[in-house]
């Protein structure tokens, strides 16, 4: 393999240094003022693919109106036309070939906006849902309900996304997403990333990009597919911000607040971000765990009520700078971090019961958790443009550091049926967690002969993980060790990646073939104690991981598109540690430092009809899949994880776009997926197959004066993952919102879980233990947020290329 890695970097240095750009064509036209028919200068012009609206190149129109574009490759394009104090328009779709290789696209009118808008800071609505060619967008800022929230609840409500009663999120039925942040691997995983997910507000998300088969670009990590969450980042020129505030009232009272500033002038772009936000909620879950001795008869049943308070606070920032060294070349730097304390408080009262359902005995637990968790990190990178056909080098160096500080105190006191007390203990842990990573990344993008398009890059990354987990019994006052819960693992992993990716468009049709390789080298070391010796393991294997794209443009209406991924999903680090962490007197959880990596190969072919209308299937396989499970060890329960055998995943979905009126956007997401696990535990085999269909409903309406409103909602019915079965479950969430300041400030009140049907429950079946469970939560919230733009961009300024679609507007900066 170290040959094949040689041969794959040595190929692309050879092709890049060979490559020669194609200059195919050029566009030229003019820009009037659509109500005076006079002549606009300085208006800018986009030239952008037909097939995703993804940027070529900018120009700008001289004191005439006309403008050309020179050095177009052979493809489809439109052109988007722009002034200050004018609506946008575009031109019809063009071709560039060899025998037309100059288009003219005539004259674009602007028409002017209302007068009374004049000296106002016009922005322009975007649509809650885009649809691309390779994936979904969700524009977070144009649902009203979203104010006042929180990312993993933004997630919750995007079309094909499912994110359980732990907050692990899923994507058209299968587990194993990547979830990214400006391009970056959050590098978290489990309850940890679900804790990062709730600290970061809506405020401070400017869009969600959701792809189920990514190309050889982007890491091969997420056997799902990647979700993209890219934060707010002007680069308007001139100083420029808003301000928002949020107050939510649910059964208890949450604050969101958040600043964003930028100031851009010469050479200079500084730009940053800072929120906080303070919440209160409860979380009730109540677990039925039956055990049966080996005849199939109920022999002890556990009935579990736990209560849980939390409060959280936390503070997020962000402040970067772009330097333009000249007009090819940026420099730049971006600081980022957050400081969040998570404080629970905990009731758990468990009754015991015998065959009979005769109560014998009961457990009270009083548990506090004091959660700190910090976060920074810093970025630097480098984009170099070589010339106007595309030729570019960008390279990201990145250090990130999470470290949590967690301790924990619980109080167990248990007694007799008819509650006579007969005892008990407290057990104290100090629980510290510390995360390093680095990594750095270098992109390489030419235009070769014939319109093809060469994209080469490699990566590496380092990430250094040290868990402690100290254990004390409370004695007459005094802290003992307890070695039996006490442990200390250190895990680190490494991996290195290269990638290569081809495209070109031939008249109808689009077509990419990328491959990526990457390598990775684990390692973990389980300290040992008194009572557990050291254990340790190592880990080394190298994949490879091709991808296919085509597309056909049948016609004006129509559009075809099939893509081919291979793509992995690694266990995660906590899941690597073989030594018996403590949940609580009956639950335990476990890990297994042999787990394998799961190996996704997924196909997805779909239509566009108009670009409104969207339908797709996806089909995914996936070997040594590992999951959660649920082994009886006496009277308690282990969670582990384990491979255990295979899963199938079809997938049928249609979504659209449909103005039903002027003021009406109604837009419908529609899946029935088909799931099938077959494999073995060490409790007994599994063979489970079902079918659940989840829809997924917005719409948005607008009036006059500035008025705007939102009703939205998704449902699922049950579903299955490996030993689980969720029940359907369901949510409605309806907003308003008002123009305000002159435009410059909108009012929001909304409300989530209007029927307050967020209420997960379903079965786990193990096989000599039958569990149930339910839980009910904080979900209804009523929430008025208020926002203010502020600032004056300056006229006249182009926008920087930021790629294809806007994707890279926060490059990929890191390997997972």
């Amino acid at each position: 393999m170290k040959k094949l890695f040689n041969l794959l970097v040595a190929s692309t240095i050879v092709l890049c240094s060979q490559a020669q750009t194609n200059s195919a064509g050029k566009v030229t036209g003019s820009i009037k003022d659509g109500g005076q028919q006079k002549i606009i200068d300085a208006a800018s012009v986009s030239l952008l693919k037909a097939k995703d609206s993804s940027l070529v190149k900018v120009a700008v129109t001289d004191k005439e109106g006309n403008f050309t574009i020179d050095n177009v490759k052979e493809g489809a394009y439109l052109v988007l036309a722009t002034s200050v104090g004018h609506s946008k328009t575009y031109s019809k779709t063009f071709i560039i070939s060899e025998s037309q290789s100059t288009a003219n696209v005539g004259v674009l009118q602007l028409v002017p906006q209302d007068k009374s808008l004049a000296g106002v800071t016009v922005t322009s609505k975007k649509p809650f849902i885009e649809r691309k060619i390779d994936r979904t967008i969700v524009n977070v800022d144009a649902a009203v309900s979203n104010a006042g929230t929180t990312a993993l609840e933004v997630l919750e409500k995007s079309p094909g996304v499912t994110v359980d009663k732990d907050g692990n999120v899923s994507l058209k039925g299968k587990a194993g997403v990547n979830i990214m942040i400006d391009g970056k691997p959050a590098y978290l995983t489990g309850q940890d990333l679900t804790n990062l997910l709730k600290t970061m507000p809506s405020t401070a998300l400017d869009q969600m990009e959701i792809m189920t088969n990514p190309s050889a670009k982007y890491d091969a990590s997420g056997t799902a597919g990647i979700i993209n969450i890219k934060t707010k980042k002007n680069k308007q020129k001139g100083f420029n911000g808003s301000v928002s505030s949020s107050y939510g009232q649910g059964f208890y009272a949450r604050n969101n607040n958040s600043l964003n500033l930028n100031y851009r002038n010469g050479k200079f772009n500084l730009f940053s971000n800072f929120s906080a936000s303070f919440d209160k909620s409860y979380q009730d879950l109540y677990i039925l765990r039956k055990f049966k001795d080996g005849n199939g008869n109920v022999e002890r049943i556990f009935e579990q009520d736990a209560m849980m308070y939390r409060k959280n606070h936390n503070y997020n920032g962000k402040i970067g700078l772009d330097f333009y060294a000249t007009k090819k070349t940026t420099i730049g730097f971006v600081l980022n971090g957050f400081n969040a304390l998570h404080v629970q408080d905990g009731l758990n009262t468990t009754y015991f019961y015998n065959g009979a359902k005769v109560l014998d005995s009961i457990a009270v637990a009083k548990n506090n958790e004091d959660g700190p968790w910090k976060n920074g990190s810093v970025n630097f990178n480098y984009r170099h443009t070589f010339d106007s056909t595309g030729k570019e080098l960008t390279m990201d160096a990145d250090y990130v550091n999470y470290s949590s500080g967690r301790t924990m105190d619980l109080l167990n006191s248990y007694y007799s049926g008819n509650w006579q007390q007969r005892g008990g203990d407290n057990l104290v842990g100090d629980l510290p967690t510390d995360v390093n990573i680095y990594t750095f990344k270098m992109d390489y993008s030419q235009p070769l002969k014939k319109g093809i398009k060469l994209e080469a890059g490699i990566k590496s990354g380092y990430v250094n993980t040290n868990n402690t987990a100290g254990y004390f019994n409370v004695v007459g006052g005094t802290k003992l060790v307890d070695p039996k819960k006490t442990n200390h693992f250190k895990y680190k992993e490494n991996i290195n990646a290269a990638y290569l990716n081809l495209s070109k468009e031939i008249k109808k049709w689009g077509l990419q073939a990328g491959l990526r390789m990457e390598n990775t080298n684990n390692s973990g070391n389980q300290f040992g104690n008194p009572i557990y010796s050291d254990s340790s393991f190592k880990n080394s294997y190298t994949g490879l991981f091709p991808n296919v794209f085509v597309s056909y443009k049948v016609n004006d209406k129509n559009q075809l598109s099939f893509s081919y991924g291979r793509r992995i999903r690694r266990p995660d680090y906590e899941d690597l540690n073989p030594f018996l962490f403590f949940i609580d007197n009956y639950t335990y959880e476990q890990g297994n430092p042999f787990l394998q990596p799961s190996i996704a190969n997924t196909l997805e072919a779909s239509h566009t009809y108009k670009d409104f209308l969207t339908t797709s299937v996806n089909y995914t396989h996936t070997r040594a899949l590992f999951t959660e499970v649920f082994e009886p060890n006496g009277n308690a329960i282990v969670v582990t994880h384990r491979n255990y055998g295979s899963s199938d995943n079809a997938s049928f979905s249609v979504s659209a776009q449909v103005q039903a009126t002027k003021w009406w956007m109604f837009i419908p997401y529609a899946e029935v997926n088909y799931s099938s696990y077959k494999g073995n535990f060490t409790s007994g085999s599994v063979n489970v197959d079902a079918t659940n269909f989840a829809l997924n409903i917005n719409n948005q309406f607008t009036f006059k004066k500035g008025w705007s409103a939102e009703l939205s909602g998704f449902y699922r019915t049950k579903g299955i993952e490996a030993q689980i079965l969720i029940h359907p479950l369901g949510q409605l969430n309806a907003g308003v919102q008002k123009q305000v300041l002159k435009n410059k400030g909108t009012i929001k009140l909304n409300v989530r879980d209007l029927l307050k049907t967020m209420t997960p429950h379903g079965e786990i079946n193990i096989q000599s233990t039958d569990a149930s469970f339910s839980q009910r939560r904080d979900s209804r919230v009523v929430t008025l947020s208020l926002s203010y733009r502020f600032g004056k961009p300056i006229k006249g300024v182009q926008k920087r290329k930021t790629g294809g679609a806007g994707d890279e507007q926060n490059r990929v900066k890191g390997a997972n």
